[in-house]
């Protein structure tokens, strides 16, 4: 099944100058990563298992990222490849060119069909840059306010704010996207992109505290920030609740038509 989406013909997606891919290309992306999302609910449900009840909203959240950045590499026309370091940065890497190609191809062994980079400096930061990916579910009120949605539950009528995180201030070339369950399915709702971020775009980076707490350093983008990247809007799903919704001063800002 695929849903209805509103097309931004003003937002272009352009790296470093070049302008990797189309609008089109990032909605088949969103179509290709949703029936992606449905089929893995579909084919585990068979086993009376419900894999997103296990892996819970914070791996959820992340495996909807992976799933849409593999489906951008997919429809980038040769343009994007997945970083080969796990811990690499930025999530695609800018490969339009066959220098580009070559350099990348220099960076790592083949062993039995599958990619070993030499070291991770390569690949954080790749030398082209590249586009990195963030997921979020936006956050609602407190359960002493309103019960908590359980995993399944479509959470857009009590939103009430959202975020992107990086491990530092420099991130920008960014597609970002909000996600909500739709028939029991994580569903991409929206999706937005911004190459022009900055420092000031990011809060001061919160480091992990000793014995416990965050594992790793993690800088959470501001008000301003988010804003920003709201109004870079690239496709929102055709429905009133996301429409109006994201029409709040505080994101988009207007009723997207």
């Amino acid at each position: 099944m695929m849903y209805p989406y509103i097309l931004n013909k003003n937002q272009q997606i352009i790296v470093n100058g070049v302008h990797i891919l189309r609008n089109t290309d990032v909605l088949d992306a969103i179509n290709f990563a949703n029936d992606a999302l449905r089929s893995l609910y579909t084919e585990t449900s068979k086993f009376d298992i419900n894999i997103f009840d296990i892996l819970g909203m914070r791996n959820l959240s992340g495996l909807v990222g992976e799933y849409f950045a593999k489906s951008i590499e997919r429809f980038s026309h040769g343009n994007l490849v997945s970083n080969l370091h796990q811990d690499g940065y930025p999530d695609l890497l800018l490969v339009d060119t066959n220098e580009k190609k070559e350099y990348l191809n220099s960076l790592y062994t083949v062993d039995n069909g599958k990619k070993y980079p030499k070291s991770k400096e390569a690949f954080s930061p790749f030398k082209y840059g590249g586009v990195e990916v963030k997921a979020t579910c936006g956050s609602t009120p407190t359960a002493s306010k309103t019960p908590k949605p359980l995993i399944g539950e479509q959470r857009i009528s009590i939103i009430k704010s959202f975020d992107w995180k990086a491990h530092h201030r420099e991130t920008n070339n960014l597609f970002a996207i909000f996600w909500d369950f739709i028939g029991n399915t994580p569903i991409i709702a929206a999706c937005f992109y911004r190459n022009d971020l900055t420092t000031s775009d990011w809060g001061q980076i919160v480091q992990p505290k000793e014995g416990g707490g965050r594992t790793t350093s993690v800088s959470i983008m501001n008000s301003g920030g988010i804003q920003k990247m709201c109004q870079g809007w690239i496709a929102v799903i055709n429905n009133d609740s996301y429409i109006q919704k994201l029409s709040s001063a505080k994101w988009v800002g207007y009723a997207i038509q």
